[in-house]
């Protein structure tokens, strides 16, 4: 298709008047800040939303470390809160019970997961940037949006209720494999389906509404290759929920009714608990869970990465004062990414008694989906090279993510193939991958995009001084936190249980003096170390809250709309970006990233600059 035949397709953007501004702020605070419609304010929405539960959720694992460091010791400070807040059955004393254990375990993983990194990296950066790098005045469907967020806050809503209901939250774990998750005798588990049912209705809808925006409301000139990579990635994602969120959905509407009308789904006949029969139909199937669980959860781990690979681009190419090297395979390889992601799901199932054909296609597939990931990250390491480096907060996260990604990345093929992961699977050794990924991975590129795109929301910078010593701190602790796992996840370490397996091992007599592997004094002692590096990690990211909360007023002001000297069409915008976001007409001449061009009077040429 030719350049002029896309434009036609493309938005024929309209000049924005001030008159629609002035009668923007004339709505009351409730409807300009709280039931917006605007696609700033509700990317901000879910920008504190997703930081506030993100820093929730680490208190919940901050506090679960101290019962694997110290077990059987009361919590300092927060024991009697525990106890107080949730009973003496489940904190006796300020002691963190194993029942709280699992479901500070389950929550953790629920509340980072969907509830953290997806709206912080997908549904924040992604609402408030991606109309203003696609040149739109808004998202397609400005109230769906709302209706979008506002889902995802009562599904939140929803999970944090069921930690004060008899019985507690969820104990099943992020996975709630039936038939565990059905049987298990707490109303929290029902809480964590509906909430599930409602975030994921969000993220239906925002993925819809994401894909009609970049599809449909792109400036004239800004074709498909003329696209920032982060718009890319962004696409590529809301396509991955859109086809993966709905099985996961229906899973976890059949689940509710195997707990609330007695069906049995996924439970089998025969279902034997605490040595009795338990009164169930039967004839379901827990695999079947699992199978509906994975092939949304495997998309899901790109789901939380994409994003994050998304601002790295922009930000190296911004730091660096030289276009992204391998633009199109960057493009190529989240397209083939983001289909090889359905076709991997399985490779978490090896314990289930898969057969060796089917664990044959599936190791096959989870080594060629590494090669998209291998392509990307070489792109991003080989701009670098050349490159005129500016050293700023936002660059030092970037930089950072590229070898704790490879570290995650790398320690996963293991995890690949069947006749490892059998000695691996559910051990410390698995959440030391994914936490790499994760945690150094999207979570560093989430601090790397506020910094970097903070200036254009407010006005304001953050401050260098600290958003460095927000930098080191946080790459020292968390390779303290997560490289020692590794370690224990080898010697066998197992992971969701409080004291990593110990007394379900020493629960045999024939293991009763056993003081080697997992359990001697070196692999059980690291717990101790680790745990040191949480509370440090934890103090580590005040500077960037109290940084956060000052700099929104008291900040270096920018001198002008493009404190950075980018190429991309956010920051042809006001300062901050007004309602319906350019005063002028948006025509794209240029592709994203042309800085340091022969014979320029600047080393950047934004895209809407003609070109000569």
């Amino acid at each position: 298709m030719s350049d002029k035949a896309e434009e036609i397709g493309t938005q024929e953007t309209v000049e924005v008047q001030h008159d629609e501004h002035e009668e923007h702020h004339a709505h009351s605070f409730w409807r300009t800040y709280i039931f917006s419609t605007d696609h700033k304010i509700i990317g901000m929405q879910y920008g504190f939303c997703g930081l506030a539960f993100l820093f929730f959720g680490f208190c919940l694992i901050a506090t679960m470390r101290w019962s694997m460091a110290y077990d059987g010791q009361a919590i300092p400070f927060v024991g009697p809160l525990l106890e107080a807040l949730l009973g003496n059955n489940v904190a006796p004393g300020g002691v963190m019970s194993a029942e709280l254990y699992n479901v500070f375990g389950a929550m953790h993983g629920t509340i980072m997961v969907f509830m953290g990194i997806v709206p912080a990296a997908f549904a924040a950066f992604g609402n408030y940037v991606v109309p203003l790098q696609i040149g739109a005045v808004d998202m397609a469907f400005p109230r769906v949006n709302m209706a979008s967020f506002w889902a995802f806050f009562f599904g939140c809503v929803i999970m944090m209720v069921s930690f004060f209901i008899p019985g507690g939250a969820a104990q099943a774990g992020w996975t709630s494999y039936s038939p565990l998750a059905t049987v298990i005798p707490t109303d929290g588990q029902t809480y964590w389906l509906i909430g599930m049912v409602m975030l994921i209705t969000s993220s239906l809808l925002g993925a819809v509404n994401f894909l009609a925006t970049i599809i449909n409301m792109r400036a004239p000139g800004m074709t498909w290759l003329r696209l920032p990579f982060f718009v890319w990635a962004q696409f590529i994602t809301a396509f991955l929920l859109l086809l993966a969120f709905p099985p996961l959905e229906a899973a976890g509407i059949l689940q509710l009714m195997d707990r609330v009308l007695e069906t049995s789904f996924f439970l089998p006949t025969g279902l034997v608990v605490g040595g009795q029969d338990v009164d169930v139909s039967g004839g379901g199937s827990p695999l079947l869970w699992q199978h509906l669980f994975w092939f949304l959860a495997h998309p899901e781990v790109y789901v939380l990465i994409l994003p994050g690979m998304g601002i790295v681009a922009e930000i190296i190419a911004n730091n660096t004062r030289k276009p992204i090297w391998g633009y199109k395979f960057l493009v190529g390889s989240v397209v083939v990414l983001g289909f090889l992601a359905f076709i991997v799901w399985a490779h978490h199932m090896y314990m289930t008694g898969m057969g060796t054909v089917i664990s044959a296609f599936f190791q096959t597939t989870t080594l060629l989906i590494s090669i998209p990931s291998v392509i990307i990250l070489t792109c991003l390491l080989v701009s670098l090279w050349g490159g005129s480096i500016r050293f700023n907060t936002p660059m030092l996260f970037a930089l950072a993510f590229l070898p704790m990604f490879g570290i995650g990345g790398l320690t996963g093929l293991p995890l690949g193939f069947n006749f490892s992961d059998v000695a691996l699977h559910d051990s410390y050794y698995v959440i030391a991958h994914f936490h790499y990924v994760v945690a150094p991975g999207t979570i560093f590129a989430i601090f790397a995009g506020v910094y970097y795109w903070f200036p254009k929301m407010t006005g304001r910078k953050m401050s260098e001084y600290w958003g460095k010593v927000h930098f080191w701190s946080s790459l020292i602790f968390m390779n303290l936190i997560f490289l020692p796992m590794f370690a224990q996840g080898m010697a066998g370490m197992s992971r969701r249980m409080s004291d990593g397996g110990a007394t379900y091992a020493l629960a045999n007599p024939d293991n009763a003096d056993v003081t080697v592997g997992a359990f001697s004094d070196t692999i059980m002692g690291m717990n101790v170390s680790i745990s040191a590096a949480a509370w440090a990690m934890l103090i580590a990211q005040l500077p960037f809250i109290i940084n956060l909360f000052w700099s929104v007023k008291h900040g270096e002001k920018v001198e002008s709309d493009n404190p950075w000297q980018a190429t991309t069409l956010e920051w042809e915008t006001p300062t901050p970006p007004p309602h319906g976001n350019f005063i002028k007409e948006v025509k794209v001449y240029r592709d994203p990233y042309e800085y340091s061009v022969p014979g320029a009077k600047k080393d950047f040429s934004p895209q809407s600059q003609p070109a000569k």
